[in-house]
């Protein structure tokens, strides 16, 4: 490989130096601003700038500033003390310059006076090189060395040139292009730098312009800078390019302050020093002069370290920190930044931080721990800036003992610490903050400091949620009365909201509404309840809700104990006695429709839910039919008073016993009935003389109830024998009867008791469906009924988790299937049956099974045939547009002949998909087919298809549907994988065949797989010699369709060919390369060129994605070593190996024969700039 040189003129010879570009002595004004700039050949090199000798530091008046291999000195607010003589020194390579003050006298120009062409990085000033000759040399130079880029050939005819400004006035900038020779109009570009494109600046302070000359045929460029500020300082880049024409110039601008803004105070403290004088010089004069003293000082000030900077600031300042420190290279900039990794800088004190945040429920314990260096470091806690303090809230202990005694020191703390919310704790190089029984409060920011060291953290206290611990009963009341609703929530003081209905409850004016609380327990008071007031009532919190149902009831007295028909004898006690339910209600006692008034023998007692009418010594005229008439219900208790006169007759002293019963006899009629646990009592009037005795006996049983049987008392009284029985049971029914003696005779009476009872609780009931807020519930009716008719049934559910039984009809219901309504879906019942008879309703039968409210869904949507064949066809649907709160368990397929009732399953259970296939159906029959839903609460209503369905195959033409994706070219990597999925359709099923370029494939490298309605292609590792053309057919008898697919499979590209050097001028070089052989099996996107010194061999882009094989590089340093290098770049990536700039033969040695001792010639032919050196090797 043989490198490029950029050759200096003929008559330098150029010396090793540090610099690259070296500061120029310049002039300036008093109270203006001055830059000298300095660029070395290395970036880690150390600079220091000298004033007559003596070091200069960074300080108001000097700035000096470092990026990379760019170094500059700023002096501000120039005085005339500041025209001395300057030096830079990096190493052991010097440079002198010097500061010229301007006289005052002299008028200052209209126009900012424009520099010298001095371009950054590739100016003028770079021919200038190290020299050893002195002034002499460096006069030469500036006085006999031509511009370069004046004579440089290119598409300019006038480059824009380097200027100064002063801040706040305009510049304009000139760039000229002959059009003579050019096809259409050229393409400008102005940049600053190397990267940021000033076309997308133009504005205020920018503005871009044009126009063109057609008598000249010169297109003229301008670039308008109006009120400068001090950041437009810097390198700027013209570019012009024509089809394949392109050139490039590099120009500076130089902004200075404005002498008027400063005032020169400074000047007023410069120390004088006459004692000091100096000889200035040129820059040039002692330029490569050693300098071995400056090896023994030590630089004052230290490095602005940029990448620092750049580490710490967001993305967004990167564009402004790149224009402070002079980067120009923002691509470059960023991969260094990217690769650098960002290093936390440890802290001396603590070893351990807190956290960025923590996060703790409301009520919980949270400790906050961090770790010191010293053990003995104080720590000091401060919340939202507060230093937390320890007082009687807080706690402060300190560990220090070994740790086996440990434990119990914690053990005697925890007793004493348990009612401080703050613990401090020390245990060794650990500091710990305890925070007991969190609140909002503690909701802030805490600190850790130890010194001037500090670690923050953010403490969140996270609300639970308010959860309903008790739920809501369902309530039933009468009109009139007082509701209360009363549920019990996780927290106090928590927020809920009570809705009736949906609709939410508040306090209204005639306080309808009243809500209550008491620590975690809520009420909800009604008052004064009426019909309206029913419905669901729900209350919510954050975490939950609880509903409950209110029933009103109209009241409906009952009545307990009715009054009974009496027959007294005068002077006796008559009592008419009744029991109703509520104990409120008051009433009226009426004779014969008169309204009994109390006397001296007429009482009216009122007493709990008991009316009595006691009426002393009977007389004739209280005979009648007394009324019991309760006040506000429309009905009456009524019965009758009969009076019995005694009459005396003369009898003689013989009178044989007679019994007076008018309920003798065992028929129906004269059945005496008794409520079990009622007492039994038979008063017998009896006659004869002498009185007869009385004997009472039950059935058919032997011997003589007395009154040593317990329950059973016998007396006789003159004219009546009394029979008790206390508490009567089932067992005392039977026949009784009564015997009579005297010597007269006697007489015998039959007296039949039956006793009935409540009837015996039914079964627990069944439930056979349920509803979405309704279920059907069944039940036996009771083993006994007591011995009276059961008249219906009283039915009461409740919830689940609740205590609370609701009762559901008032009235007996008298059959055994129920439909209950009104109930929640999704909530869990359960309901009990009392059975009722003329005495009154049994105890509660068992609770049924628990049951949940569900609906059926709704009916599957969208039921359509999708295939059929001779003996199968395949349905599918959607899933039902209402499921409800039950998982749906799944669906169910039927079908019936067309005419016929009788569905049959398509297959036993159900499936859960929404598609199935019904096998073994007849050929040619007409069959309907129907689609259910199934959940918890059974089938739903069935989806039925519109029209009966004929079972037989349907012919269809074979065509292939080929993807959209497909249609184009597919392209694939190397090594990637192929799967290409096409379907098709045809019926019966078609014949698949794959050919590649019209060949079959090989199936060691491509595998196929055909289905009813699809086939696959497929490769596993993909070869560029799978490219091609495929093409796939599908064919039903004489009836084909075909689709093709490209492939094309791609690459990395080849090297680049043939790279040459085609011509050499000022800093610029002309390449020429041809296009790779192997292009990647697809087309070239461009061309990467890249560039190296031979020095160090580090390789820089020049260009990228570069689409022409030729291209001009610029901006080379002159007498500089240069290699190039391409690549060429496809869709794939670049090519692995580049294409390297070298030098060719263009004519190659011959073989010759020749005759010993005659002369020979070799001759061949090279090409390379500047001469190639050759040698000779036998």
């Amino acid at each position: 490989m043989h490198p490029f040189l950029l050759t200096y003129p003929a008559f330098l010879t150029p010396s090793v130096s540090a610099f690259t570009k070296k500061p120029k002595t310049q002039t300036a004004e008093i109270g203006a601003t001055v830059i000298f700039e300095a660029e070395t050949e290395k970036t880690d090199v150390k600079v220091r700038w000298q004033r007559d000798s003596k070091d200069i530091a960074s300080s108001y008046k000097y700035t000096i500033s470092a990026e990379g291999n760019m170094h500059s000195l700023t002096i501000n607010n120039i005085v005339q003390e500041d025209a001395v003589g300057y030096a830079v020194i990096a190493g052991v390579s010097k440079v002198k310059f010097e500061l010229k003050i301007k006289e005052s006298e002299e008028p200052k120009p209209e126009e900012p006076k424009e520099a010298p062409p001095a371009p950054t990085g590739s100016s003028a000033s770079d021919t200038s090189g190290t020299v050893s000759d002195g002034s002499a040399t460096e006069g030469l130079l500036e006085s006999h060395q031509p511009d370069t880029r004046q004579d440089l050939t290119g598409l300019f005819t006038e480059k824009p040139q380097s200027g100064e400004v002063n801040v706040g006035e305009n510049i304009t900038f000139v760039a000229r292009v002959c059009g003579e020779s050019l096809l259409k109009k050229p393409t400008v570009k102005w940049f600053k730098g190397k990267w940021m494109d000033l076309a997308s600046k133009s504005g205020k302070h920018l503005q871009l312009k044009e126009h063109y000359d057609r008598n000249s045929k010169v297109y003229t460029f301008e670039m308008h800078i109006i009120a400068a500020k001090a950041n437009f300082a810097g390198a700027y880049r013209c570019e012009v390019s024509s089809r394949d024409k392109f050139d490039s110039c590099n120009f500076d601008l130089v902004v200075h302050g404005n002498k008027n803004n400063y005032i020169s105070v400074c000047s007023c403290f410069v120390v004088r020093d006459s004692l000091l004088s100096y000889s200035s010089t040129d820059a040039g004069e002692d330029s490569g002069e050693l300098d071995f003293s400056a090896l023994l000082k030590k630089s004052t000030e230290p490095e602005v370290d940029v990448w620092e900077i750049l580490q710490k600031a967001p993305p967004s300042a990167y564009e402004k920190i790149a224009f402070q420190y002079g980067i120009t290279d923002l691509r470059g900039m960023l991969k260094r930044l990217k690769k650098m990794k960002k290093e936390e800088k440890k802290s001396a004190a603590f070893l351990r931080k807190l956290d960025p945040a923590y996060q703790v429920e409301k009520g919980h314990k949270i400790k906050l721990q961090i770790e010191v260096a010293n053990p003995d470091a104080e720590v000091k806690w401060l919340k939202n800036g507060q230093e937390i303090h320890p007082t009687g809230r807080y706690l402060l202990r300190s560990f220090h003992c070994k740790k086996k005694h440990r434990t119990n020191l914690d053990l005697l703390l925890n007793n004493f610490s348990s009612s401080h919310r703050y613990i401090f704790e020390s245990v060794g190089n650990k500091r710990f903050l305890t925070i007991n029984n969190c609140t909002l409060a503690d909701d802030a920011a805490y600190t850790c400091m130890i010194g001037d060291e500090k670690t923050v953290t953010e403490l969140f206290v996270k609300e639970p949620p308010v959860l309903i611990v008790r739920n809501l009963e369902d309530q039933m009341v009468m009109k009139g009365e007082r509701v209360e609703f009363e549920c019990e929530v996780s927290e106090e003081g928590a927020q809920i909201k009570w809705e009736k209905d949906g609709v939410e409850l508040t306090r209204d004016e005639s306080f309808k509404y009243r809500f209550k609380k008491d620590g975690c327990k809520h009420v909800l008071i009604i008052n004064d309840v009426t019909k309206e007031d029913c419905g669901h009532y729900r209350v919510k919190t954050n975490g939950g809700q609880s509903l409950a149902e209110l029933m009103v009831q109209e009241k409906q007295l009952e009545v307990y104990q009715n009054i009974a028909d009496l027959t007294v004898k005068a002077k006796d006690q008559a009592v008419f006695k009744c029991e109703v339910s509520d104990e409120n209600v008051k009433g009226i006692w009426y004779k014969n429709g008169v309204e009994v008034k109390p006397d001296a023998r007429t009482h009216i007692t009122h007493i709990g839910r008991i009316h009595k009418l006691t009426i002393d010594e009977v007389k004739p005229e209280d005979e009648g039919d007394y009324t019991f008439v309760p006040e506000g219900y429309a009905f009456n208790l009524s019965a009758k008073l009969n009076f019995l006169e005694v009459k005396i007759d003369f009898v003689p002293r013989q009178d044989p016993p007679k019994i007076h019963l008018d309920c003798m006899g065992r028929t129906a009629e004269s059945t005496i009935l008794v409520v079990a646990g009622n007492k039994l009592r038979l008063d017998v009037p009896i006659t004869g003389d002498p009185a007869p005795t009385v004997v009472w006996t039950k059935g058919e049983k032997v011997g003589v109830l007395t009154d040593s049987d317990g329950r059973v008392h016998v007396e006789s009284t003159k004219g009546h024998c009394i029979f008790t029985i206390e508490g009567a049971e089932r067992q005392d029914e039977g026949v009784y009867s009564v015997i009579v003696r005297n010597p007269a005779g006697e007489d015998t009476a039959d007296i039949n008791v039956k006793v009935v009872d409540v009837p015996d609780p039914p079964e627990a009931p069944r439930i056979l469906s349920v509803g979405e807020d309704s279920c059907i519930v069944q039940w036996d009716s009771p083993l006994f009924d007591g011995g009276q008719p059961v008249i219906g049934y009283v039915l009461e559910r409740k919830k689940r988790k609740s205590y609370r039984w609701m009762r559901l009809n008032f009235d007996p219901y008298k059959e055994t299937t129920y439909e209950a309504k009104r109930m929640i879906e999704g909530v869990a019942y359960e309901m009990r049956v009392y059975a009722v008879n003329t005495i009154g309703m049994s105890r509660p039968s068992a609770a049924s099974q628990p049951f949940v409210p569900v609906a059926p869904t709704s009916e599957p949507t969208g039921l359509c045939v999708d295939d059929i064949s001779d003996t199968t066809i395949s349905l599918k649907w959607r899933a039902p547009e209402r499921i409800g709160s039950a998982e749906l368990e799944g669906y169910g397929v039927e079908y019936c002949k067309e005419g016929s009732d009788e569905w049959i399953p398509a297959f036993s259970g159900l499936t859960e998909r929404t598609t199935v296939i019904v096998h073994d159906l007849p050929t040619g029959e007409k069959m309907q087919f129907r689609v259910r839903a199934y959940n918890m609460a059974g089938p739903s209503l069935p989806a039925t298809l519109q029209q009966a369905v004929t079972i037989r195959e349907i012919m269809q033409r074979p065509k292939i549907w080929l993807p959209r994706n497909l249609r184009q070219t597919l392209i694939k990597k190397v090594g990637e994988m192929i799967n290409l999925v096409i379907p098709f359709q045809g019926k019966p099923r078609p014949q698949v065949t794959w050919t590649k370029n019209d060949e079959p494939l090989d199936p060691k490298q491509v595998s196929i797989r055909n289905s009813d309605t699809d086939t696959i292609l497929f490769i596993r590792r993909s070869e560029r010699k799978d490219s091609g053309k495929y093409e796939v057919q599908v064919q039903i008898e004489n009836v084909e369709d075909r689709a093709s697919v490209n492939i094309q499979i791609v690459d990395l590209p080849g090297p680049p060919q043939n790279l040459k050097v085609i011509d050499v001028w000022g800093f610029n070089v002309a390449l020429e390369w041809k296009p790779p052989k192997d292009n990647g099996n697809c087309d070239i996107t461009g061309y990467t060129i890249q560039k190296a010194d031979k020095k160090t061999m580090e390789w820089y882009n020049v260009y990228e994605q570069y689409r022409r094989t030729n291209c001009v590089v610029s901006d080379l340093i002159m007498g500089n070593e240069y290699v190039f290098r391409v690549y060429a770049m496809n869709m794939v990536g670049l090519s692995p190996e580049p294409c390297l700039s070298k030098d060719s033969f263009t004519h190659p040695l011959v073989s010759r024969s020749v005759i010993a001792g005659y002369n020979a010639t070799l001759s061949c032919s090279v090409r390379g700039i500047p001469k190639v050196s050759t040698c000779d090797l036998n």
